[in-house]
């Protein structure tokens, strides 16, 4: 037997999973990563404990498998998207901690060029489909350029290099490939989404040295093989931002199709096929993936920040469960929210409202809610945001979703899902395999060598575990949905 496996580097944890050609788990491991918040919004993760804790979670799932590196065809890579590292080309080594997708350090910088323009924060939207904000990568890495001192000077040399987290592993694994694929170089906000290359006028208004750059893949093709001792010779085939991956996970090829991702945060994804969709809605026109000689397929996205997140903030801050697991029961204990609303806008709020100086508000509270009703009202946070940017995305792509693909940790969740479906009015469908962001790593490594033959292969894979339908009744939702709006506009302009 032979098997592919996924490199899943998230925001909180490093995963490696080994799959079968049905898509069925073989063997898993996984390890977690310090989170470190130097002051307040700032958001940083240790690259070389990401690459130490990537070498051992490959090992132990080899080792709870017993495969050897020969019974693995290929690796594919999914990684949390913007988050940004640079090092040195030499020596490997960072020149400074990885700036995570949540942080905002660079909210000065998002003002600044948002000045600069009678579009504001829609400045480069024509040609990356992203506005203006603290969430990618080019911002963050304009900030290491001016603030690490002898950074610029490598880089303008060429010595300092340069990648989101896919690119510093694949440059560790093979020991110099210096690249990245077109999902995540999308992500940067420094390449062009017509010409899928770094745009020259781009890296000039940014400030960035087009020698520290990774070389741009497709998403799925043979890019080298791996020198580490962990999988010596197996190619590393696949490469995907891990929404984007998600998406390939819940084989979602056809226009109009989308899935959400439950996580830390929550991701929106809808296939929009080899059509450029500019967003009037707030939501990011993005890459979906592109196979080898084929075209590329682009995708609307709108990403929520916080969502699984308000769970651990519940957990750890609060004190209110001591395991996440708990929320469920807890929120089971009440009817209903009581009144009470969250909005988790921790980091700002992101697609449609794209409102960095939001910030979390509590509302609704009465000497009647309870533990039972906070719980509630931290499940239904994620519902109400998710249907947020669905309907912007329905609106973008004139099309109407007649259901919604789930994956992610939070699926589990039994009350959540049906009240998602209840808010959105639409079936909610949860696959057999939640692990789509790795299953859709292993596919793009897979098809690249001929594990899969094709698309077709994939769908024949993907199975239904439950499909949620909507219940409530409309009046009941209503209401439901202007408590929630009255919340939201409580959050604006906090900071000012």
């Amino acid at each position: 037997m032979s098997y592919i496996a996924a490199i899943d580097q998230g925001t909180t944890s490093t995963r490696c999973i080994v799959f079968d050609r049905n898509g069925t788990i073989i063997a898993q491991a996984q390890k977690e990563h310090a989170q470190i918040y130097p002051q307040p919004g700032w958001v940083e993760h240790d690259p070389e404990e990401i690459w130490r804790n990537t070498l051992e979670v490959i090992a132990l799932a080899r080792i709870n498998a017993s495969l050897q590196a020969t019974d693995i065809e290929a690796v594919g890579i999914t990684n949390q998207r913007e988050t940004t590292v640079v090092w040195n080309k030499h020596t490997g080594k960072p020149y400074y901690n990885a700036l995570v997708w949540q942080d905002m350090r660079t909210a000065d910088l998002v003002n600044q060029f948002a000045a600069d323009s009678p579009l504001g924060q829609d400045r480069f939207r024509q040609k990356t489909g992203l506005p203006l904000a603290t969430y990618f990568a080019g911002l963050k890495l304009r900030w290491l350029l001016d603030h690490v001192p002898g950074l610029r000077d490598d880089a303008e040399t060429g010595d300092a290099l340069f990648g989101t987290i896919d690119t510093f592993l694949v440059w560790h694994l093979t020991t110099g490939l210096h690249i990245t694929d077109v999902t995540n170089a999308s992500r940067t906000q420094l390449m062009n989404l017509e010409t899928l290359d770094w745009d020259d006028d781009l890296l000039d208004t940014f400030g960035v040295p087009r020698l520290m750059l990774p070389q741009i893949r497709p998403s799925s093709e043979v890019y080298g093989h791996i020198t580490s001792e962990v999988l010596p010779g197996v190619p590393i085939a696949g490469i995907l931002g891990d929404q984007q991956a998600a998406l390939v996970g819940q084989t979602c090829f056809e226009p109009g199709q989308a899935k959400n991702t439950y996580g830390t945060g929550c991701f929106l994804l809808m296939n929009t096929g080899t059509v450029l969709r500019q967003s009037t809605c707030g939501l990011l026109t993005t890459v979906a993936y592109q196979l080898k000689n084929q075209p590329v397929h682009y995708a609307l996205e709108g990403s929520v920040a916080i969502t699984g997140a308000l769970v651990q903030w519940l957990r750890d801050n609060l004190g209110m469960i001591q395991n996440s697991s708990e929320i469920e029961p807890l929120a089971r204990s009440v009817e209903d929210n009581g009144g009470a609303y969250i909005v988790p806008a921790f980091s700002g709020l992101y697609a449609p409202y794209w409102k960095a100086d939001a910030r979390g508000v509590m509302a609704g509270l009465t000497r009647f809610v309870n533990r039972g009703h906070i719980a509630r009202a931290v499940l239904e946070a994620t519902a109400y945001q998710t249907a947020d940017v669905m309907r912007a995305m329905e609106e973008d792509a004139e099309i109407s979703l007649k259901s919604l693909r789930v994956d992610g940790g939070m699926t589990i969740n039994e009350l959540l899902m049906q009240f998602q479906a209840d808010v959105l009015q639409v079936d909610v469908v949860r696959p057999r395999i939640t692990e789509t962001t790795s299953l859709g790593a292993a596919y793009a490594a897979g098809l690249a060598v001929g594990y899969w033959n094709d698309l077709d292969d994939l769908r024949q894979n993907w199975a239904v575990d439950k499909i949620y339908q909507p219940t409530m009744p409309d009046e009941q939702r209503d209401k439901l949905e202007r408590g929630w709006k009255k919340a939201v506009e409580r959050s604006f302009g906090w900071e000012e």
